[in-house]
């Protein structure tokens, strides 16, 4: 690490980063294996049109999910011998009190459980008929947290996201139609609403409303037209009227053919009434699976447990399997009951088959569409480049909020520092504000930029991870599209900031020197945007990004050449001022400011020359240009790095392992 100045193994460290950098960018992205095709659908060309819902039913047994200490010990069980099964055609909702492993059952059906030491998973999962791992269908995960790029509109959102989904979408046309009619059918455009063409919006910026946030997430999830789609707690954070239209929503791709599998807390009577099956769930065990109309009802009924009339069915099954941790007395109470419960199902029915409707599946299709297949392959790298340059610059350029907040602080710093640096002598006095000038610039500069990015990048890379993750692009065309649309923004506010504090502060009145100014700056600027990047990559949320950003400049700013210098620094530490990006810019600056300036002088031990200045800080003999290769090596390394962090830190998913046989 210790050659970022250009000698010794510096530039072979840094070719080399580079060159791994451009060869992971324009490697081709991982090929998607084809869907597999079931048996029964009786049309060779089911598994890739677009067009068709392939119908799959999913069984699930004996899941069994528990957690453990750190000496292996079973501490909890998430679930307990869970079973069931989900239709295609049919709303299925699990159902149950917080804590009671709907979430889990969820992920664990999704293949979405998050790997851990301290998890064991077993049981059986098929689809129609099949092990999962045999199968490729299209599954379709709705999460609880709607995240999207807030400055683009849903038409846009969802046209990029068809781009880069359906290569065999060619036709702008057909692409177009394809968009309209996913916007027609979750209910973002009718006659009376129209709102395509609004932008997303976020806490800076007001957008759609959350329940038109969730449409779109379904209709993101929808493009390529998914057998099985899974939705977690679809309803949260929404209205009453939000989130029953939304429920709408998937009642209806259920009716389409899809198998529909969600959960949901504690629903209203009407959004109750919607469900065509239901799993009740309580401490990680069923308490009922089945039709969810009347059998439930009736079945607890015969139990000894009636339904209040008028009383929400929903409400009147939550308060049956929770516990009241009022009292003791309560806890005990409850506690007999639901294992009562789950005893009286455990020998009524280990499954409970839900009613088949009768309807024929195998010819369900999306509305509107006719019946030509479609190239399952990625997206090329470059069309992946540009669509991703195209949604970047975007979201740039239309940052209202974020670009009005960085000029005014631009504007407002530049005026105060030369304020403060106003119109600077040439006496032995004003040698040291000049050097405490060009630190200044170098931290400002570093810090406006580190700070933006750390704020929003950790965001930016939840959706990157998920779209990622569904093949939809690779990781090289990303980041380098990234670099390049944050060029024109990320230079306009070192360039306003330089523009403004030269000419106040007095410094070498010359257009080439005030040229290498703004352009030490601005490259500072990119080098910390990608530090930014590294750290957002590296930890899991912005706040912890806030706090580990600022820490690492920090370190970066003592070794910077001004408070420590260079020869002076402790062996162990040498190779921090060779990375640092505030040493190079501060080192460039003081070179592009002194270089060739005469200081006032009475004495003969008073510094003469800006020559002088310079090896008083260990900065003789080098050049403004060493200060911007070397800049463009940090940019480079850091890239190369957050490039790598993004590869590695895949999620990891849970595998179910077959139960272990008896006897």
């Amino acid at each position: 690490m210790a050659g970022f100045d250009g000698r010794g193994f510096g530039p072979i460290l840094a070719a080399a980063a580079a060159a791994f950098f451009f060869r992971a960018l324009i490697s081709p992205g991982p090929v998607l294996p084809p869907e597999e095709e079931p048996e029964d659908t009786g049309d060779e060309d089911a598994s890739v049109d677009l067009r068709k819902v392939v119908p799959v039913t999913i069984r699930w047994s004996g899941i069994t999910c528990s957690l453990s200490d750190k000496r292996g010990k079973t501490i909890r069980f998430l679930l307990t011998n869970v079973s069931g099964e989900a239709k295609p055609g049919r709303l299925l909702a699990i159902m149950g009190p917080s804590g009671s492993g709907k979430t889990t059952l969820l992920n664990v059906l999704a293949g979405q459980l998050v790997a851990s030491p301290r998890l064991h998973l077993s049981g059986k999962l098929d689809l129609n008929g099949k092990h999962r791992s045999s199968t490729c269908y299209k599954i379709a995960y709705v999460r609880q947290e709607d995240l999207f790029f807030s400055q683009l509109t849903l038409r846009e959102t969802l046209s990029i996201t068809a781009e880069l989904q359906l290569p065999g979408l060619e036709s702008v046309e057909k692409r177009d139609k394809y968009v309209n009619e996913l916007l027609f059918r979750l209910g973002l455009v009718t006659c009376r609403i129209n709102c395509a063409d609004s932008i997303v919006g976020d806490a800076k910026v007001r957008g759609i409303s959350g329940g038109e946030k969730k449409r779109l997430s379904l209709a993101c999830e929808l493009i390529a037209s998914p057998s099985i789609i899974f939705a977690d707690e679809p309803t949260t954070g929404l209205d009453a009227f939000q989130s029953e239209k939304v429920m709408e929503t998937l009642q209806q791709l259920a009716q389409e053919g899809h198998t529909v599998i969600c959960s949901i807390h504690q629903p209203r009577s009407s959004i109750y009434n919607k469900f065509d099956d239901i799993v009740l769930l309580s401490e990680g065990s069923v308490v009922y699976n089945g039709p969810a109309k009347d059998e439930p009802l009736k079945y607890f009924a015969e139990l000894g447990y009636e339904c209040p009339d008028h009383m929400n069915p929903a409400e009147f099954l939550a308060d049956l399997i929770s516990v009241d941790y009022s009292s003791a007395e309560s806890v005990d109470i409850c506690q007999t009951r639901i294992d009562k419960l789950l005893s009286e199902f455990s020998a009524y029915s280990s499954v409970i088959e839900c009613v088949d409707q009768g309807v024929d599946l195998k010819n369900f299709k999306m509305p509107g569409f006719g019946r030509k297949s479609l190239n399952k392959k990625q997206v090329g790298w470059s069309r992946q480049f540009w669509l991703l340059l195209k949604r970047a610059w975007m979201q740039a350029f239309r940052d209202g909020p974020t670009n009005k907040v960085r000029t005014r602080m631009s504007i407002a710093s530049a005026i105060i520092f030369g304020s403060v640096f106003w119109r600077e002598s040439k006496s032995q006095g004003e040698l040291q504000t000049r050097m405490g000038l060009d630190k200044v610039a170098a931290i400002n500069t570093a810090m406006a930029a580190l700070t933006k990015t750390v704020g929003v990048f950790p965001k930016e890379r939840t959706i990157v991870d998920r779209e990622h993750e569904k093949g939809s692009y690779s990781l090289g065309p990303y980041l380098l599209s990234k670099l390049i649309a944050e060029i024109p923004i990320g230079a306009t506010f070192p360039l306003m900031f330089g523009t403004i504090l030269y000419p106040m502060a007095g410094l070498h009145p010359s257009l080439s020197r005030f040229a290498k100014f703004c352009g030490i700056i601005t490259m500072e600027s990119f080098a910390a945007s990608a530090m930014g990047l590294t750290v957002g990559a590296m930890v899991p949320t912005t706040e912890a990004a806030i706090a580990v950003g600022p820490s690492l400049m920090t370190v970066f700013i003592v070794f910077g050449g001004y408070y420590v210098n260079a020869e002076n620094t402790p062996v162990v530490f040498k190779w921090i001022p060779q990375v640092s990006l505030i040493r190079w810019a501060f080192q460039g600056l003081c070179i592009n400011e002194f270089s060739g300036l005469q200081f006032d002088h009475q004495n003969s031990f008073d510094i003469q020359t800006g020559e002088q200045a310079l090896e008083r800080f260990s900065f003789g003999g080098s050049r403004v240009r060493d200060t911007i290769n070397s800049q463009g090596r940090i940019l480079m390394f850091w890239y190369w790095i957050t490039y790598l962090l993004l590869t590695k830190k895949k999620a990891k998913y849970q595998q179910l392992q077959l139960p272990l046989q008896s006897g």
